[in-house]
Protein backbone atom coordinates (compact mmCIF):
# COMPACT_ATOMS: atom_id res chain seq x y z
CA UNK A 1 0.00 0.00 0.00
CA UNK A 2 1.41 3.12 -1.39
CA UNK A 3 1.58 6.34 -2.72
CA UNK A 4 1.84 10.06 -2.13
CA UNK A 5 3.62 10.20 1.41
CA UNK A 6 2.25 6.61 2.14
CA UNK A 7 4.64 3.59 2.94
CA UNK A 8 2.78 0.93 4.85
CA UNK A 9 0.18 0.46 6.83
CA UNK A 10 -1.57 -2.57 8.96
CA UNK A 11 -4.54 -2.84 11.59
CA UNK A 12 -5.00 -4.72 14.85
CA UNK A 13 -8.80 -5.40 14.94
CA UNK A 14 -9.26 -6.28 18.60
CA UNK A 15 -7.27 -2.86 19.65
CA UNK A 16 -9.06 -1.31 16.69
CA UNK A 17 -6.05 0.37 15.99
CA UNK A 18 -4.39 1.43 12.58
CA UNK A 19 -0.68 2.28 12.07
CA UNK A 20 0.61 4.03 9.42
CA UNK A 21 4.00 4.82 7.86
CA UNK A 22 4.48 7.93 6.27
CA UNK A 23 7.51 9.44 4.98
CA UNK A 24 7.29 11.89 7.62
CA UNK A 25 7.25 9.11 10.40
CA UNK A 26 4.85 6.40 11.99
CA UNK A 27 1.42 7.06 13.68
CA UNK A 28 -0.87 5.06 15.41
CA UNK A 29 -4.72 5.98 15.05
CA UNK A 30 -6.75 4.31 17.83
CA UNK A 31 -10.77 3.87 17.68
CA UNK A 32 -11.09 3.02 14.12
CA UNK A 33 -13.44 0.77 13.38
CA UNK A 34 -12.61 -2.63 11.06
CA UNK A 35 -14.88 -0.91 8.59
CA UNK A 36 -12.29 2.23 7.51
CA UNK A 37 -9.44 -0.24 7.58
CA UNK A 38 -11.37 -2.14 4.80
CA UNK A 39 -12.34 0.65 3.02
CA UNK A 40 -8.51 2.31 3.24
CA UNK A 41 -6.94 -1.08 2.89
CA UNK A 42 -9.12 -1.65 -1.05
CA UNK A 43 -9.33 1.96 -2.05
CA UNK A 44 -8.38 2.95 -5.46
CA UNK A 45 -6.00 5.08 -3.80
CA UNK A 46 -5.18 4.59 -0.33
CA UNK A 47 -3.44 8.11 0.08
CA UNK A 48 -6.37 9.95 -0.56
CA UNK A 49 -8.87 8.02 1.17
CA UNK A 50 -6.67 8.41 4.39
CA UNK A 51 -6.23 12.03 3.57
CA UNK A 52 -10.17 12.25 3.27
CA UNK A 53 -11.26 9.63 6.12
CA UNK A 54 -8.55 8.89 8.37
CA UNK A 55 -6.08 11.67 8.90
CA UNK A 56 -8.94 14.90 10.44
CA UNK A 57 -10.86 11.99 11.95
CA UNK A 58 -9.03 9.94 14.25
CA UNK A 59 -6.12 11.26 16.91
CA UNK A 60 -2.56 10.17 15.81
CA UNK A 61 0.35 9.06 18.23
CA UNK A 62 4.04 9.19 16.32
CA UNK A 63 5.62 6.34 17.42
CA UNK A 64 8.46 6.76 15.11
Amino acid sequence: MTGGSLRAAGYDARERKLVVELTSGTFEYLGVPGEVWRRFSSAPSPWSYFRDNIEEEYTAHRTR
